[in-house]
């Protein structure tokens, strides 16, 4: 069995005294892991970062082996170690397809989508709304999607304020009526609209990680990972560049 694609390192533990096991995230062949012969050593080292784009190849007896990974670079990511939360925002991305993902399952629109968000964390600036519409397509990848085009309550599509935590779709003002207080507080930029300031991305991620949470406890009963409450804690911190 072999394959051959581009992929996203997602993380590197030790296996034995010299070769390590990889998790990547590739175009075609979604979370994979495998065993990289030498991968313990030093002259690896540089390679075998999370966030670095490689060229890999899979081979297996049997396509249920774990089977040895042959990498080759083709992107460092190392210049996101210089900013705190660009590395906290690469960290987060790591790790939630590693728990998020079912393993070798295709999701391409996915991949495609996660390399221009690095690209856009590398050059700086605010790449905060990219990452919020990352993880809303992460949600549709898993299958829930949240429909915030119209009213669940009335169906209209002016005045959208809320969004069913049970259902995650958008609620009117006028259709929440006295269950306001039960609902998730929608922020504009999650419509499209509004000056994405830190307050309404991190109400937008509450909402991502209310329902992400919820999928993922259903996929694998583990809760959210540390590195993404770590990068909203940031967020919530971090003074918005000058404009």
């Amino acid at each position: 069995m072999e394959w051959r694609d581009e992929a996203l390192l997602l993380s590197v533990r030790p296996h034995g005294e010299t070769a390590a096991i990889a998790e990547v995230f590739s175009a075609v062949h979604g979370r994979h892991a495998g065993v990289v012969r030498g991968g313990a050593s030093r002259k690896m080292a540089a390679m075998l970062q999370p966030g670095s784009q490689v060229q890999v190849t899979w081979r297996a007896r049997l396509d249920a082996h774990i089977g040895a990974f042959t990498l080759e670079p083709l992107r460092s990511r190392a210049a996101l170690m210089a900013d705190h939360l660009a590395l906290s925002g690469l960290n987060a991305i790591c790790a939630l397809l590693h728990i998020a993902l079912p393993e070798r399952e295709d999701h391409a629109a996915l991949y495609r989508a996660t390399l221009p968000l690095l690209d856009a964390m590398e050059r700086g600036g605010d790449w905060l709304p990219d990452y919020l519409r990352w993880e809303l397509l992460l949600l549709e990848e898993l299958g829930f999607g949240l429909d915030l085009g119209r009213c669940a309550v009335t169906g209209a599509r002016d005045d959208l304020a809320f969004v069913s935590p049970r259902s995650g779709r958008a609620v009117s003002r006028a259709g929440a009526g006295d269950w306001a207080a039960r609902l998730l507080p929608l922020p504009q930029v999650l419509l499209g609209q509004g000056s994405a300031s830190r307050a309404e991305i991190g109400q937008g991620l509450a909402i991502t990680g209310h329902f992400l949470g919820r999928e993922v406890a259903a996929l694998n009963n583990r809760p959210l990972p540390e590195a993404r409450a770590r990068l909203l804690a940031l967020i919530a911190r971090v003074t918005p560049p000058a404009p």
